[in-house]
């Protein structure tokens, strides 16, 4: 089933507007909406349509640049939302210096979003979307829901032991099926196949969230004999990775569900190519 065509031009529209808050403001919900946003153009574009165009590269590429260092922000975002709910009465000092210097790491790589998207790259990119929202053809679409189990093939047939190297690969994988999926039609087999994907996500998500903020509390405050407040958030980090694990073990546990389109008379739907990493 391919993509309606107001399901398609709104995340044109969208992410124009999230690139424009962003060049003027960017905020933590801001870089947050428009690195979404950027997410669910290189999906559409790049897995859900038949080729991907000279100009449609182009249009990524430049998003691309930005998203980067919209990246290096988001992190920064989250490790600091993190640290803050952070509740130990040890080292109160140093938890308020890593505080203190993520805020300033955070103000550098503001800086370089903030050069990144100037007023000249915002306006050739928004030129550029509006011409490839002109010129894309939904119709022509494949299907998202079958695009997304194909994407989740890894994690529901995988047996390999789960390392950390291997939840990072799912944490790309699973945020790329959902992005897919949620292109689909409304349905109970579409709301289903989100919210269980959106659990691994969110899993995979917090722990990495944790994982990044204790490599940066190594850096600056050493290792676990050196400072309790590292050997805490060590602590958290192997909960949480734990408790990762634990989540996609279960659904790759689950037999996969079988998708009308492979048993219909037409035949099976196609395999999704091969794309860049949405991450």
């Amino acid at each position: 089933m391919s993509i309606t065509p107001k399901r398609s031009q709104v995340v044109f529209q969208k992410l124009e507007r999230d690139l424009v808050k962003l060049s003027s403001k960017p905020r933590a919900a801001n870089v947050h909406r428009f690195r979404t946003g950027t997410r669910r153009l290189q999906i559409l574009l790049g897995d859900l349509s038949p080729k991907l165009e000279r100009s449609q590269k182009k249009l990524l590429k430049l998003l691309g640049r930005i998203r980067k260092r919209a990246g290096k922000v988001r992190d920064l975002d989250v490790q600091l939302a993190a640290l803050r709910s952070l509740k130990i009465p040890q080292e109160p000092r140093r938890k308020t210096q890593l505080v203190s210097r993520l805020i300033g790491l955070r103000a550098q790589q503001e800086k370089k979003l903030r050069k990144a998207a100037d007023e000249d790259t915002v306006r050739e990119i928004r030129k550029r979307l509006k011409r490839a929202l002109k010129n894309f053809k939904p119709e022509a679409s494949r299907d998202p829901l079958a695009v997304a189990r194909g994407m989740l093939q890894a994690i529901e047939h995988g047996d390999a032991p789960v390392t950390e190297a291997l939840l990072h690969q799912y944490r790309i994988l699973s945020k790329r099926a959902r992005y897919a999926a949620e292109f689909a039609d409304e349905s109970k087999e579409a709301e289903q196949f989100i919210a269980g994907i959106k659990g691994v996500q969110d899993a995979l998500g917090d722990w990495h969230d944790w994982l990044t903020l204790t490599q940066t509390a190594i850096k600056h405050l050493g290792e676990v004999h050196e400072s309790s407040l590292v050997a805490e958030l060590r602590n958290v980090t192997g909960a949480k990775f734990r408790h990762g694990v634990a989540v996609l073990s279960q659904m790759r546990s689950k037999p996969a569900p079988e998708h009308p389109a492979q048993t219909h008379a037409r035949g099976p739907a196609r395999s999704p190519r091969p794309a860049a990493s949405a991450a």
